[in-house]
């Protein structure tokens, strides 16, 4: 009894939502067309400035949607090694300079990420601790 009071209340909730934004229904993803019809809406609602929690909660949804789809549709490319290190050091807004302390110098890391010079295992396993990745994914 809970449970269906519980489903009625959020059926209530999501239907009052989407017809807030009826040129737009809400449905599984099932290609690229409206995947990006999806991210056009999402980006209208967040271009309104203040949001409601009603407006929350219809991002989520299609938040939601947009991550099954994509997580079903595109592969994400397997970095290793230096490609791994690099795009680390990038996400964690990091210069070579950063990661001179486990290298013993930032020369050392700049020959490392040029190809010049490889990782050493003391290197790998300092460098998995400070990302918080296995030293596995340093191999190449």
């Amino acid at each position: 009894m809970l449970e269906s009071s519980i489903g009625k209340m959020f059926t209530g909730t999501f239907h009052k939502i989407q017809r807030r934004y009826t040129s737009f229904t809400s449905r599984p993803i099932t290609n690229d067309t409206e995947l990006i019809a999806t991210q056009n809406q999402i980006n209208h609602i967040l271009d309104k400035g203040k949001l409601t929690q009603d407006d929350r909660d219809y991002l989520k949804v299609l938040g939601t949607l947009v991550y099954d789809y994509e997580d079903k549709n595109e592969s994400m490319p397997t970095l290793k090694g230096i490609e791994l290190l690099t795009a680390l050091l990038e996400e964690s807004n990091l210069q070579p300079k950063d990661l001179a302390p486990i290298c013993q110098s930032e020369s050392i890391v700049l020959d490392i990420l040029n190809r010049n010079r490889e990782l050493t295992a003391s290197q790998m396993k300092e460098l998995a601790t400070f990302f918080h990745i296995s030293p596995a994914a340093l191999f190449e």
